[in-house]
């Protein structure tokens, strides 16, 4: 699969403009053509939007323009003035996630909550939306290539559908890193042999991985040991599997995943 069609969301919080510099840089990377989607949606029991709304958004239109327009790609500006009140913003999204091949929220937090993006977005919208899903950190500056790139790998569904979506980023990319996570003084010679299918597998597509083995002791939470090791060896992305099912039946976002919506320090590609 490649890359053409990138959908980006856009709010008025301080982190925005960091996504935007990310969005631009991969749409260049991958020709593909950008859409910037600003929502302004209806909540219950709450006053219709004022003339600042619509200036903020007009602040907001006028740097996705420029930055797109300095770095010669395809672009498009969407402003959605949803008038069904009581619509989620979520929603309103995912309508838009089914004509694009990936998607760009910020990670949440109180600024963009304020300024109506839900805190569970990135988890209902991976859900929802059917497309790969990349998650940026509020804090940081991420508007360089992708070249380091570290898939957190557990066997199973949900990581072989977010390796298999990475491809056109792991394709681009200096550096590919299969992670795995074991306790220390343990063998496990199932894993290793997964590993091998894996590179395997990757080989194919001319790649060619190195597997990372992170020995983590039992009061370091995973997510903390994934970031750590990211940091330590400069990954510009992390991709791994979100999604695992409760016992009910339904899917939601594991553990490992909530960890890293709320500590991240680099993007994040999940996919469900």
């Amino acid at each position: 699969m490649a890359i053409k069609d990138i959908l980006l969301h856009l709010d008025n919080s301080p982190d925005c403009e960091a996504r935007v510099d990310l969005a631009v840089q991969l749409a260049r990377k991958h020709g593909a053509h950008l859409k910037g989607l600003f929502i302004l949606s209806h909540p219950y029991y709450a006053p219709r939007h004022t003339s600042a709304s619509a200036e903020a958004a007009s602040v907001v239109e006028d740097m996705f323009a420029a930055k797109a327009a300095n770095a010669g790609i395809s672009a498009e500006w969407l402003y959605v003035d949803w008038s069904v009140v009581g619509v989620r913003m979520t929603e309103i999204i995912t309508l838009y996630t089914y004509y694009t091949d990936l998607v760009i929220v910020g990670q949440p937090t109180e600024a963009a909550n304020n300024a109506g993006v839900p805190f569970d977005l990135p988890a209902r919208l991976g859900l929802a939306g059917g497309k790969p899903l990349l998650v940026v950190p509020y804090a940081g500056i991420f508007n360089r290539n992708i070249e380091r790139i570290m898939v957190a790998w557990k066997a199973g569904r949900e990581s072989s559908r977010t390796l298999y979506d990475s491809l056109p980023f792991l394709g681009n990319a200096e550096h590919v890193s299969l992670v795995t996570v074991a306790s220390p003084g343990q063998y496990d010679q199932g894993a290793s042999s997964d590993i091998q299918k894996l590179t395997a597998y990757l080989n194919r597509h001319q790649l060619n991985p190195v597997h990372d083995e992170i020995l983590a002791p039992s009061s370091l939470p995973v997510g903390d040991a994934l970031l750590n090791h990211a940091c330590e060896q400069k990954m510009d992305l992390l991709v791994m599997g979100g999604y695992a099912a409760s016992r009910r039946g339904a899917f939601m976002l594991g553990p490992v995943a909530r960890h890293l919506m709320n500590h991240m320090t680099l993007p994040v590609l999940i996919s469900h």
